[in-house]
């Protein structure tokens, strides 16, 4: 039978880490590290985000901050807050918090925060580094999933590992994390041809295409590491995955519940980065 892997659980092992770090940065050097999320709009999902982010950095030690701003908030009017955050010495993290309106262009306000606080390693600068196989702030959902793969003792060296799904965010990183490793990476998306022809092949699935339920049994390798990204709901209003639980769960070794499962890391991977941020920023 298939172990289903707590998020909830590693998470908080991360968290306690990073709330010992915090604390000895801040005897050591008196920086205590600080993020700043910025909140465009009323999304909802956003605002439950944003309260959660701010409820892990209470729990580990960190400074927190949010900027609220109307949904009739001018791209410019954003640009001037992200460049004094930028220059905030009790800011070590910015976090965008996305979407963004429509009429705010994401990729300028990205690239905008300053690289050395790029919590969410959306910045080109980072995403380069992560590339060239020496990373410095990494998305946090690929860290996330990292961490997952990692505490399970896999050795992801020359292992056949798919990722459903290209995007910046998720996709793309995770694909160059797994590459860096030595891994054999397909990457797979909507548009593939026989897209369940190369799923059958992964020893590790990665999934994160936003498709309830997409991935069924009958399109998994026997015995595979089943990571869900994906965060749906379904015609009844029930939180899904990308990934049909009830059938995969019988033919996998291991799988992520949605949620509880990567979802709690990536917060995790939030405060990682925001402790990196600071301890650079006390390093001068």
């Amino acid at each position: 039978m298939a172990e289903i892997i707590d998020g909830n659980e590693i998470s908080k092992r991360i968290r306690g880490e990073i709330a010992a770090q915090v604390e000895s940065l801040r005897e050591k050097t008196g920086v205590t590290p600080g993020l700043a999320a910025v909140l465009v709009g009323n999304d909802p999902a956003s605002e439950i985000y944003v309260a959660r982010k701010r409820s892990a950095c209470f729990e580990v030690g960190m400074h927190s901050e949010e900027h609220r701003l109307g949904a009739r908030t001018t791209q410019s009017e954003l640009l001037d807050l992200i460049g004094e955050l930028n220059t905030d010495p009790k800011v070590h993290g910015i976090l965008v918090q996305l979407p963004l309106p429509e009429a705010i262009n994401e990729v300028t306000v990205l690239r905008t925060v300053s690289p050395l606080k790029d919590v969410d390693g959306f910045h080109p600068e980072n995403m380069g580094m992560l590339m060239e196989g020496n990373p410095r702030f990494i998305s946090c959902t690929p860290y996330g999933i990292m961490e997952i793969i990692d505490g399970l003792g896999v050795n992801v060296e020359g292992m056949d590992i798919v990722v459903v799904g290209r995007s910046n965010i998720v996709g793309k990183p995770v694909a160059a994390m797994l590459l860096n490793r030595d891994a054999t990476v397909t990457v797979c998306h909507l548009c593939t041809k026989n897209l369940a022809h190369f799923t059958r092949e992964a020893e590790i699935l990665i999934v994160a295409i936003g498709c309830s339920e997409f991935i069924k049994g009958d399109m998994i390798k026997e015995g595979a590491i089943i990571i869900d990204v994906g965060i749906n709901r379904n015609e009844k209003g029930k939180i899904t995955g990308d990934v049909d639980f009830e059938s995969v769960f019988p033919k996998c070794s291991h799988i992520t519940p949605v949620p509880g499962g990567v979802g709690p890391m990536t917060i995790a991977m939030l405060l990682k980065n925001t402790l990196m941020a600071a301890e650079i920023y006390a390093r001068g």
